[in-house]
């Protein structure tokens, strides 16, 4: 890969977790399993999935929402894909020295 070329989790074997609505979206897409038909309930291995999903998930949006509440300027950013990345990564930096992750 050369320095301007987008590698994708995909390429990289890294999981994506994402909500039910992707459910269905391919391999390396991870969603929470439905509840079965009728009076069934998921048994306590998928339960247990999906929490640990919704728990990963969490501090995703979580992250997402630190950085958009904090930088506007990401609420209605028009640059292409690869700039949007370099501007989120600066805007992440930043917030870690704001917040005295970083010295």
């Amino acid at each position: 890969m050369g320095p301007n070329q987008t590698v994708t989790a995909s390429q990289l074997e890294l999981p994506t977790l994402s909500d039910g609505g992707y459910e269905g979206a391919g391999i390396g897409v991870h969603t929470p399993l439905k509840q079965p038909a009728g009076d069934q309930v998921l048994d306590v291995d998928n339960r247990t999935y999906n929490a640990l999903l919704r728990g990963l998930r969490c501090l995703g949006e979580r992250g997402f929402a630190l950085l958009t509440g904090r930088w506007r300027t990401l609420h209605h950013i028009t640059a292409s894909p690869r700039k949007i990345g370099d501007i989120v990564k600066a805007a992440l930096v930043l917030t870690h020295f704001e917040h005295g992750r970083l010295t």
